[in-house]
């Protein structure tokens, strides 16, 4: 488009030839050569003159051969008629300007020619209409010609309008072309009361099917301040094709106010990202959702983002992915505050974040912050700790989803305790994902995905009709993403970026080399997420890449120990030391089974049961338990005469008062502690 716009313009690379060529031949006129100056820039507007010469002089046989028959002026009349309607009917495809322009210019030639073969080109007034209509005629093609040079004129003529035609946008204008290397950018102006900017979104598509680029090739950037004018932006190849090794962390121990790098824009500009807000330009704190089908590329932009968080001074990590447990967060689990690898520790960490947010909240407005910044961080003049940022990123939110967990509080409410939530999954859709949280997740990262449908779940709707079309990747590109945030310009959320190529080495290095840098959990922060998540966040290191076995119960007075039997017990037996043909021996005996005996139980009343439930689960979290049900009340309350049903009634009480938490698995809850200590 941007060499065709050129052509009738003067805009683009031709006229950056042609001035080349102007400028040699100044420099040749400069030597004295000025005649062929003059006859270069004269030889465009010859035409029109050699051919009103022609005609003077054509009519001179013309009279010798036909002059005074009234045949030949028949025919001749007939003739021009005929020239006249033919220049009329082949300009039928071009502008009606130049249609009428050029059948008038054959109709007054003709007609004159006519005229002077028959008469006599010196006869009467044909001398003088030939001499002041045939300059006339020939100075009107002149400064058509200028005219359409002029880089200003409207364009009608051009082949960018028969383009725009094409697409439904017929009267546009295109204006202000500028080219860069492998970008176009030209403005443009719809007619007023016939198209809007909103037009435009709609033909971006096939705009790009009839300049032969991809789909996301071609968008558009409307102007703010009108509904009819903006910019078309056109690039014809992929220059991310080729991806970039990861630069190292953009701002090794500063703050986690500074931008993250996370890859790079198409134009070649470094993309950033904000986590934190910033009261001085407005900007807020970012929740951020991470969308894109299987093999998009999601993991690797999330390590280039952690990465980056991982090297800054004043902020911690919560990281949960109980679907790949090590797989995505790999080197880095070592360097979070809290990795949670499965269900269990998953529940407790947003169990935490809804515990934490209030408690952060309070602390901060208790020293007049009314939202995070890098001074909360920093320590007190009483010598007590600052409070760092918190960043908590939940990997294949899906199953959490599915389980149960509700994320919308926790988004609703975490920008002024210093929070983010990080959603990384496939498809938000309603089926998986709450629309109040959704909305509550401002910033959009959105990779590849399966059609126009899943875009609209991610990305705002300002992005596609700018021409954000990342179901054109699908899995086919990963890293390719678009990125809709806090802090970012909206004229560059329909620019296609990627992410950079991290490896593990990498991820390694920024474990072991900024440990240093990083700081540790705050006293508030940790006194609440213990209160709300017990053993699963105050063992939390111990538990890293590991699962904990169930903690034996203790055996009952008089009764069997229940400790399960494992694989291992049979260790040293040889299962070739049996033969599964040989016949078993015969009985030496005959025993007789007594009946088995009752149990014993104790008479209590029901408050004396109430006691002995909360002493149970006092020695249950003393043994390491992290979860009970009712069939580990029941080893012991059948002793003292309570059925399922009443047990099952004193945890629902358990839960009411806070001692008990709920989880995902049915029948199973978590051990909340009275008075959690760190």
């Amino acid at each position: 488009m941007a060499r065709k716009t050129s052509k009738h313009t003067g805009t683009g690379a031709a006229p950056g030839a042609e001035q080349r060529h102007e400028e040699q031949l100044q420099g040749t006129a400069g030597r004295g050569d000025l005649t062929g100056y003059v006859l270069h820039r004269a030889k465009p507007h010859l035409p029109p003159w050699l051919t009103a010469g022609a005609l003077g002089v054509v009519s001179l046989p013309a009279h010798w051969q036909w002059g005074g028959s009234a045949a030949a002026g028949v025919g001749l009349t007939l003739a021009s008629v005929a020239l006249s309607g033919a220049t009329w009917w082949a300009g039928r495809s071009t502008s009606s300007q130049r249609r009428l322009h050029s059948a008038v210019t054959v109709a007054a030639g003709s007609a004159w020619l006519t005229a002077a073969a028959l008469a006599g080109p010196m006869s009467g007034p044909l001398a003088d209409l030939y001499l002041m209509g045939a300059p006339t005629l020939a100075l009107s093609w002149n400064i058509r010609m200028v005219m359409r040079r002029n880089p200003d004129a409207t364009g009608n003529e051009s082949a960018d309008k028969g383009l725009l035609e094409k697409v439904g946008l017929a009267k546009t204008l295109l204006k202000g072309t500028k080219v860069e290397p492998n970008r176009v950018t030209v403005g443009y102006q719809l007619p007023p009361g016939e198209l809007v900017n909103d037009d435009v979104a709609k033909a971006l598509v096939r705009l790009a099917g009839a300049l032969d680029v991809a789909p996301n090739a071609v968008r558009m950037r409307p102007d703010p301040e009108s509904a009819g004018r903006g910019e078309l932006i056109v690039v014809p190849q992929d220059v991310l094709k080729d991806g970039s090794q990861w630069p190292g962390p953009s701002a090794p121990g500063g703050s986690i106010a500074e931008p993250l790098n996370v890859g790079f824009y198409e134009h070649g500009d470094p993309l950033l990202m904000w986590m934190s807000g910033d009261p001085a330009v407005s900007r807020n704190a970012m929740h951020l959702l991470i969308m894109g089908m299987t093999g998009s590329g999601k993991s690797v932009s999330a390590l280039n983002a952690l990465a980056e968080i991982l090297t800054r001074r004043d902020v911690i990590v919560w990281g949960s992915d109980p679907v790949k447990v090590t797989q995505t967060f790999g080197p880095l689990i070592g360097a979070m505050d809290w990795a949670a690898l499965d269900m269990a520790s998953t529940e407790a960490m947003v169990s935490a974040l809804e515990a934490v947010i209030p408690a952060r909240t309070q602390w901060l407005a208790a020293h007049g912050y009314n939202q995070w910044v890098p001074e909360a961080a920093e320590p007190r003049a009483d010598g007590t700790p600052g409070m760092p940022y918190l960043v908590a990123w939940f990997e294949e939110a899906a199953k959490s989803l599915r389980e149960g967990l509700d994320f919308t509080g926790i988004a609703q409410e975490a920008r002024s305790a210093g929070v983010s939530l990080v959603v990384s999954m496939q498809r938000a859709s309603g089926y998986q994902m709450p629309t109040d949280t959704r909305a509550s997740l401002g910033s959009s990262w959105c990779h590849g995905v399966r059609d126009h449908t899943d875009a609209g779940f991610a990305l705002p709707e300002e992005a596609i009709d700018a021409g954000a079309r990342p179901e054109a990747w699908k899995d086919k590109k990963p890293g390719y993403a678009y990125l809709a945030a806090n802090g970012i310009d909206q004229d560059e959320w329909a620019t296609p970026t990627r992410s950079h190529n991290i490896t593990v080495e990498d991820l390694t290095t920024i474990a072991a080399d900024y440990t240093a840098v990083r700081p540790t959990i705050d006293p508030v922060t940790a006194k609440a997420a213990a209160a709300a998540a017990g053993k699963l966040f105050t063992d939390r290191a111990a538990r890293t890449g590991q699962t904990t076995p169930t903690a034996p119960l203790p055996a009952p007075a008089g009764g069997k120990d229940l400790t399960p039997v494992h694989e291992d017990d049979f260790d040293g037996i040889d299962a070739d030391d049996f033969d599964p043909e040989e016949e078993l021996p015969s009985p030496a005996g005959t025993v007789r089974l007594a009946e088995r005996p009752a149990a014993e139980r104790i008479a209590v009343s029901p408050s004396e049961a109430r006691d002995v439930m909360v002493r149970l689960l006092e020695q249950f979290e003393q043994d390491g338990m992290e979860t009970v049900g009712p069939k580990e009340f029941m080893a012991y309350c059948d002793q003292f005469g309570r059925k399922r049903g009443w047990v099952s009634g004193e945890i629902a009480r358990m839960v009411i008062e806070g001692r008990l938490a709920e989880t995902a698995d049915t029948g199973r809850y978590r051990i909340v502690p009275q008075l959690a200590t760190v």
